[in-house]
Order: structure tokens, then C-alpha cells, then sequence
């Protein structure tokens, strides 16, 4: 269902500020896949996720989502096949419009824009009933602008309308890093719920270790621009903090370095 095959990124190349981001990058997703994503700092973890979402062309290799090659698509072409959502709870929605007014722009990705209105009775009724699900009261304030919404609110809606229309591939680019802890618990149970009842192929970007762990059927380290473990099944579910830095080590020959995964 995705496939990247030795993708590769740098930046600033020949100048002195020339970073390798992706060095080589293999992975190959199943239909279903819930793949938490972890590394150190500069690992290549959003990098990997901003060149699926083609926020930036690759320098080398192949990006295919169900079968299509979508390396040199531009970010808009392949927009309808993604649902994403940032670390940054003031992304992907707008502030000014309605929280309504926001999903029903999710309910349109992908489709011509025409003159008719804007939101039906029945759109009206299809919202109201999925932000319910959500359990934050937000189906009584569907006229209320985003912008008056907290954090967390803000990115249960962002979820919401990420998966609204069921993408191919949905990203979670450490979606829950600028949460407290409560609202970060909460935010990640709805982000399971969803994806558990949609069967969504799923890469998450996280910097806790327990987080890693804990969601998902597979998890991915990645080091130096690679993806150097790669641990599902009987194996992720035995899997422990200790025994994670130890496999580090062991195939990085490095110490693992971030230390907001570790003191997380």
C-alpha cells in the first residue's frame, strides 16, 4: 500500500550548511498498518512524512501509494490521498471559519468547487453526528469559529477532518507534542478509535517512547536518515523503554540523543 524506496533528501547541498536528511529510506507499508515512528533529533522523522506529503521534491528514489507513483506529483495532486495532522494544534484548520464551515472544506477536498450551498441539512446532520464521537461537546457548537477552541479541541476537529474522508495514508506528525498530558492521552485514545474503525494505514511521528510502543502494530527507528529497526507483532508488544535503547545502541552503535523522548 506505500512503498518508499531509497528516497533521499539534502539540504543546502555543496554549501556549508549541507544536511543529508534522508539517506536511503526503504519502507514498505501494509493495508492497515499502524506504524508509530521514532528517532533522535535531525533522524529524518518529519522529513519522511513531508516527502510522502510532497511538501518538498526528493533528490533520488520512489514514493508509491497503492500502486501509484507519486514522487513527482506536487503536494496539491496528491492531497486527496493524505490526511494529515500537524504538531502545531493552530495548523490545518481556519481559525475564522466555523467549525461546520471547516468540515465541510474536509468533505470537499478532491472536488471541483461550484456555485451551489455551502453546507445541506443532511451535511449539517452528518457533522453533528461525527463530532459527537468525539464525546467534547463540539456538535453544540458547530457555529462557533476554531479559533476559539482549545488546543486539544482544536485537534480532535483537526483529526476529525483529516479522516473524514477516508485517505489512503494518513500522517500524524507528532500530533500531540504541544498538548499537556491529559488532552494529549485523550487526543491519542480518538486518534486510535479512528483509525482502529476505519482500518486506516497509519505513520505516526512521536517523541515519546512509551507512546511508541504502546499505539500501533508496528514501530520504526530511524537514525542518521535510515530506518534501522523496524519491530512489530509478539515482538512490539514485549517491547520496553530499556529494551528499545538497548536495540539502538546495538545496531547504531550510538547512544541514543533527544531528550524530550527520553524524559517522556
Amino acid at each position: 500500500m506505500l512503498d518508499l524506496i531509497n528516497v533521499r533528501k539534502t539540504f543546502n547541498p555543496r554549501t556549508v550548511n549541507e544536511k543529508v536528511a534522508l539517506n536511503g529510506v526503504n519502507l514498505h507499508l501494509n493495508d492497515g498498518d499502524f506504524v508509530t515512528v521514532i528517532g533522535g533529533n535531525g533522524a529524518g522523522k518529519s522529513t519522511t512524512l513531508n516527502a510522502i506529503a510532497g511538501v518538498w521534491p526528493v533528490d533520488e528514489g520512489q514514493i508509491i501509494i497503492d500502486g501509484q507513483d507519486i514522487t513527482h506529483l506536487s503536494e496539491h495532486r496528491r492531497a486527496f490521498m493524505l490526511g494529515r495532522v500537524f504538531q502545531d494544534p493552530m495548523t490545518g484548520t481556519a481559525a475564522t471559519m466555523q467549525i461546520e464551515e471547516n468540515l465541510a472544506l474536509a468533505a470537499r477536498r478532491g472536488q471541483r468547487r461550484t456555485l451551489r450551498a455551502g453546507i445541506t441539512r443532511a451535511e449539517r446532520e452528518e457533522y453533528r453526528e461525527k463530532l459527537a464521537t468525539l464525546g467534547l461537546g463540539l456538535e453544540d457548537r458547530m457555529t462557533s469559529k476554531v479559533g476559539l477552541l482549545s488546543g486539544g479541541q482544536r485537534q480532535a476537529l483537526t483529526l476529525l477532518m483529516a479522516t473524514l474522508k477516508k485517505p489512503r495514508l494518513l500522517l500524524l506528525d507528532e500530533h500531540t507534542a504541544a498538548l499537556d498530558p491529559r488532552t494529549a492521552e485523550k487526543v491519542l485514545t480518538l486518534s486510535r478509535q479512528i483509525i482502529e474503525e476505519n482500518n486506516l494505514m497509519t505513520m505516526m511521528v512521536t517523541h515519546n517512547m512509551r507512546d511508541a510502543i504502546a499505539y500501533g502494530n508496528r514501530l520504526i527507528m530511524m537514525h542518521e536518515g535510515k530506518v534501522i529497526l523496524d519491530i512489530a507483532g509478539e515482538e512490539k508488544k514485549k517491547l520496553t523503554v530499556e529494551n528499545l535503547l538497548e536495540q539502538f545502541a546495538r545496531v547504531s552503535g550510538d547512544e541514543f540523543a533527544n531528550d524530550r523522548a527520553l524524559l517522556s
